[in-house]
């Protein structure tokens, strides 16, 4: 049996999509086996950055870099609806151009956005977990919250400015916020990859159908960090009906991420996103 890696993040998101699969609510090829591993965001792409898993969880402001040895899969993804990540800082803090910021990967979607909209800004990496503390103690002047943190935070805290807000001012249109998604090694054959990428989506489609006792199995088990009103909340946001599949307007909202990231110098090449995902339609010629 041939053990594939699929690597995804301890966030309750990730843990929600993917453990319909690892429950055996959803079928796997014979001669398969996923070995899941968790870890942080940045951990991941820095790993992609390698090409260390098979499928991996990955940023969306990553992928042009590991564009030639991984595809983009059509499910599993976060995307933003009018809320996303949030620069925060102590209470009343004015923030001068130069500002210490704690930022939580250098290859996540949001630093992309970030170092866009404050270029003089003087950042300082930490594991997202640290980054609110780090505000709180002094060690940086803001901070920038992801995941489960945009929901709960300090009342010593208030944000400075959503992710939101900057991501509609540099896509100029009413466009969904591209925060993650997975990848496949692009070495698989193709047939392979399409019968993974169904079950990976099969798995997403279960997990948001089946979402009040899938969450109730996630605290029993303490598979998740947080409380289950805010797992709840945090599930509404991030992994829902619109995780499924990629919709055309996710489609034009990952383009406008690699337009603008191509256009201020952090890609080498504009791609386009579908150019780049697992074409299911090939089963369908091959077998016609």
């Amino acid at each position: 049996m041939k053990k594939i890696t699929i690597a995804h993040s301890p966030d309750a998101d990730d843990i929600f999509m993917y453990f319909a699969i690892k429950f055996g609510w959803v079928g796997v090829d014979n001669g398969v086996e996923f070995d899941n591993i968790a870890l942080d965001i940045e951990t991941l792409n820095v790993e992609a950055l390698k090409g260390t898993y098979d499928i991996t969880a990955i940023s969306f402001g990553l992928y042009p870099k590991i564009r030639e040895d991984y595809a983009i899969l059509n499910s599993a993804v976060s995307f933003g609806e009018g809320y996303g990540p949030k620069i925060i800082k102590l209470i009343g803090k004015r923030l001068r151009p130069n500002f210490k910021v704690a930022l939580s990967g250098e290859n996540t979607t949001n630093a992309l956005l970030f170092k866009i909209a404050y270029p003089k800004a003087r950042i300082k990496y930490y594991n997202f977990l640290e980054i609110e503390n780090a505000v709180l103690s002094g060690e940086v002047d803001a901070g920038v919250l992801i995941h489960e943190s945009i929901l709960q935070y300090s009342e010593k805290l208030e944000v400075e400015k959503e992710l939101w807000d900057i991501w509609q001012n540099l896509a100029g249109k009413e466009l969904p916020l591209p925060l993650g998604g997975m990848a496949i090694r692009r070495s698989f054959p193709l047939t392979k990859a399409i019968q993974l990428q169904e079950t990976i989506q099969k798995g997403v489609e279960v997990a948001v159908k089946n979402s009040s006792t899938l969450s109730k199995m996630l605290l029993e088990r303490d598979l998740v960090r947080i409380d289950g009103e805010t797992l709840e909340k945090y599930l509404d946001l991030y992994a829902n009906g619109n995780s499924v599949e990629i919709s055309e307007i996710q489609y034009k909202a990952i383009d406008k991420l690699f337009e603008i990231g191509f256009k201020h110098g952090f890609f080498d090449e504009r791609i386009e996103s579908k150019n780049f995902g697992i074409p299911k339609e090939y089963l369908d010629f091959r077998f016609s």
